[in-house]
């Protein structure tokens, strides 16, 4: 086939030019700077181009290929409306690819639907890392999954990897912006390049990813009626990361706003820093959901240790072209495309491996318990099992303590004000081995981290700067979690001065309560007390919500889900 590509001598045109090359398609290098494109040419094979797909497309008629490739971006920057030159393309007859990163431009394909379907040609947006590999990977490893509950993506390159100008602005555009995500069934507003996680690639490499745009966002959630879907990208350099978090907040408060300067600034900054760091990057696709009557968790991982990671942008457009003439007509986000085998095959001649694995979810009561997990009712075990998220609804009574140091550390840790049968809401999150409690007593809230202590049967919570040791046990068909140790900023505290708590969780009348009460240290007076109810949120994460075609679809987005 003859195969133009836009942006052909780019950071990931030029390397799609290559396989395509290697592959016996006739390639076209073209882009806006003609000498560019003859010098690569001359180097990798192809024939070269003028074209600025912003500008006169005449040339395309000059050369009349089969597909038109656009690899040139930023795509954040291409303007509202159907593509042009998905457009001019279809108006001709010729097939259309794209490597969109950007989830509006990605959308808008669908506005050329009736004509790609008219004149019987292709036009897929995002034939790239994101969706269309991405897609593939999460629609093979929930194939046997009843329902979604959670689809994390994470591209992770090293810092030897080549980025474009485009790739500089996409990111800049995007930090500290608004983020529209699909969380816990619903679309919430988050910012981009927050919430860091930290991920570990093979060879025990561990990177750190920060939100940021993508088509997943908007996508995947009608697609695969998954109940959270996120993506983050990260640097190997973790001053660089820390710098963009940091004009990311100058920006959500209005102290910073990208320009066409400070992308070039930034472009140099990095080519700069290029030697720091390796090649070594990677990308992660995390899948969690359920499984008949248990949970199931998935991590496809791709490893290029050698310098082919910038190629795995073009691997869905290598492989789609290797059949394009078998793939339905019609103008759409590349979704369905492609099966991640064929992906596979794509870069079975690159320094790239991938595997699969499943992760067993051990939830952190369950592993403290250990053997007496089992012997728990099914509510108690109910509120402890999620894989990513849950939310859990009910009632509660508050009593709160009399004397004046009860009172101060009921002001210190913002426990709930008194009061009778006061909505409760808590909200429960995983991150690996830890959980994040939000309870939430009318308008108060009040946060707390837990996670394994190094003693079997032993929790630790943390109230930042404090941090107590739960002793975890199960008397009566209850949850016993009396204090045993505490620190304050990681100094031990004298047991005299612990408090002393009495909290359970246990069952009665078919429901879930809990009773929790705090003690002051020395005086023994009451800091607070409340027990109640709780409930699952009926669109909890962990609520059955089938993965079929006639499932109820998210609602449409807010749009713009990333806004630059």
């Amino acid at each position: 086939m003859k195969v133009l590509i836009a942006g052909g001598y780019g950071v990931f045109g030029g390397r799609l030019a290559r396989l395509l090359v290697k592959d016996g398609h006739d390639v076209v290098i073209a882009g806006r700077s003609l000498a560019k494109a003859q010098r690569f040419a001359q180097s990798h094979g192809g024939a070269p181009c003028e074209l600025d797909v912003h500008g006169d497309l005449s040339a395309i008629d000059h050369v009349q290929p089969h597909v038109v490739v656009d690899t040139a971006g930023p795509y954040q920057r291409y303007g509202d409306g159907p593509p042009r030159l998905a457009e001019y393309c279809l108006q001709r007859g010729i097939h259309y690819l794209d490597l969109s990163d950007d989830a509006a431009f990605t959308r808008r394909i669908g506005d050329l639907d009736a004509l790609a379907q008219q004149v019987g040609c292709l036009a897929l947006s995002g034939a790239s890392s994101v969706p269309a590999l991405s897609a593939a990977v999460v629609t093979d490893l929930s194939c046997d999954l009843d329902s979604i509950d959670a689809i994390d993506t994470a591209i992770l390159p090293g810092n030897n990897a080549p980025r474009g100008r485009s790739v500089v602005a996409s990111v800049l555009a995007q930090i500290g912006a608004p983020l529209t995500l699909w969380h816990r069934g619903q679309w919430q507003r988050d910012t981009g390049w927050s919430a860091p996680e930290t991920y570990v690639l093979p060879g025990k490499l561990r990177r750190t990813g920060r939100l940021i745009g993508a088509p997943d966002l908007e996508l995947f959630p009608p697609r695969f009626q998954a109940q959270s879907v996120t993506f983050r990208a990260g640097t190997e350099l973790g001053f660089m990361n820390r710098s963009l978090a940091v004009a990311a907040m100058l920006r959500k408060y209005g102290l910073f706003r990208p320009t066409r300067l400070i992308e070039r600034l930034a472009s140099w900054g990095y080519d700069l820093l290029k030697p720091v760091g390796s090649p070594r990057g990677g990308m992660c696709v995390t899948v969690s959901g359920r499984k008949g009557d248990t949970w199931a968790k998935r991590v496809w991982w791709l490893y290029a240790g050698t310098g082919d990671g910038p190629f795995v942008p073009t691997l869905p457009a290598r492989a789609l072209l290797r059949r394009a003439q078998t793939i339905a007509p019609g103008a759409r986000p590349c979704l369905s495309d492609l099966t991640l085998n064929e992906i596979d095959q794509a870069m079975a001649d690159l320094d790239i491996e991938t595997h699969t694995e499943d992760v067993n979810i051990v939830t952190l009561f369950q592993g403290a318990l250990a053997a007496q997990w089992a012997t728990l009712p099914q509510q108690i075990r109910a509120l402890h099992e999620f894989s990513d998220e849950a939310v859990f609804e009910g009632h509660a009574d508050v009593e709160r303590g009399r004397g004046l140091f009860g009172k101060f550390c009921a002001f210190l840790f913002r426990f709930p004000k008194a009061g009778k049968n006061v909505p409760v809401s808590v909200t429960k999150s995983r991150r690996q081995d830890k959980e994040i409690w939000c309870r939430t007593f009318g308008p108060r809230s009040f946060q707390s981290r837990l996670r394994p202590a190094a003693s079997p049967g032993m929790v630790r919570e943390a109230f930042w700067p404090f941090e107590f040791e739960l002793d975890s046990h199960v008397e009566n068909d209850s949850i016993h979690l009396p204090v045993r140790r505490g620190w304050c900023l990681g100094m031990p505290w004298p047991r005299f001065l612990l408090p002393r708590s009495e909290a359970r969780e246990y069952v009665q009348d078919s429901l879930f309560r809990f009773d929790v009460a705090l003690y002051a240290p020395l005086t023994g007076d009451l800091i607070v007390r409340y027990r109640g109810h709780l409930t699952r949120q009926e669109n909890s994460p962990i609520a059955d919500s089938p993965k079929t075609p006639s499932a109820t679809k998210p609602p449409s987005p807010p749009h713009p889900v990333s806004q630059s």
